[in-house]
């Protein structure tokens, strides 16, 4: 089986033509996913046929789970389909199903090579059942958006702001530095927090200057990764309804920046890179 490693600042997932392939998904991301016996990724991505846009996109994480979108991996995505001619270079944008839904991409060029895209996110969940959460009664929330929600977790007061991205989101900003936090204890006892029945992506945040916000991120499924395309999102979106930023965000990861718009009302946009790094062939 062909593949192709790529990244998007640094979340790194193997790319697979399935157009022709049936497979055991969540069993190969596990193998190939494994930084030491496999690929090493934050997992795998399927190019696949689509009935209601170019192409189809599905993504399993390093533990096998499906995941529902990723703004990195979807990036990555359209370079691998348009530079391979499975699809002719779009005017307006490649359209990509997914499991939240139909997404478009515009490919930024450099020599005639895809270097990066911008990623049209759609709208932001704010309602605690489109994560969905299970929300305290005794802490008396109303109806969404949910923010700076009291929690507490490892000794730390961690407010948290819940959006989804089609994907479920929790975002808290903090006072000490994202680098020394420990997120490898604590993130995934929030992942795996009763409240989240579908488990959830956590984002650690620092405001870094104006427009500018530093955070490191605990994907559901992978672990600690470079980046997240859907968790800059969410990120931007939290800044937004806490009045800590407005307009364009530049969200700085361990694996580089994200550029992400926000209007307050209607889709959300990302910008960033995506990169090649090798191709081979798989006999495990």
């Amino acid at each position: 089986m062909k593949f192709t490693k790529m990244h998007g600042a640094g979340n790194d997932y193997i790319y697979i033509d399935a157009r022709a392939l049936k497979e055991d998904w969540p069993r190969l991301s596990r193998s190939m996913s494994h930084r030491h016996y496999g690929v090493g990724g934050d997992g795998i991505i399927l190019i696949m046929e689509s009935d209601i846009a170019d192409l189809k996109m599905r993504m399993f994480n390093a533990d096998g789970s499906e995941g529902e979108m990723c703004g990195n991996g979807i990036r990555c995505f359209t370079k691998y389909a348009i530079e391979r001619g499975i699809v002719q270079p779009p005017q307006d944008g490649l359209t990509v199903e997914t499991l939240a839904g139909v997404r478009t991409v515009v490919p930024r060029y450099e020599d005639g090579k895809v270097t990066g895209a911008r990623v049209a996110m759609g709208k932001p969940g704010l309602m605690p059942q489109d994560l969905p959460v299970e929300l305290d009664p005794a802490k008396g929330y109303p109806e969404g958006p949910v923010l700076d929600y009291p929690f507490e977790m490892g000794g730390r007061h961690l407010p948290l702001t819940f959006i989804s991205m089609g994907n479920p989101h929790a975002v808290t900003f903090l006072d000490e530095p994202v680098a020394e936090f420990p997120l490898h204890t604590i993130g995934p006892q929030v992942e795996h927090h009763p409240m989240f029945p579908r488990r959830v992506n956590f984002e650690v945040v620092n405001r870094s200057g104006p427009g500018q916000l530093t955070a490191r991120v605990w994907e559901r499924g992978s672990g600690e990764t470079m980046a997240c395309g859907t968790g800059a999102c969410a990120i931007a979106v939290a800044a937004r309804l806490l009045g800590i930023a407005t307009g364009q965000v530049d969200i700085t990861l361990p694996g580089g920046a994200l550029r992400i718009d926000w209007d307050g009302q209607g889709e959300v946009f990302l910008e960033g890179d995506a990169e090649e790094v090798f191709s081979g062939e798989w006999t495990g």
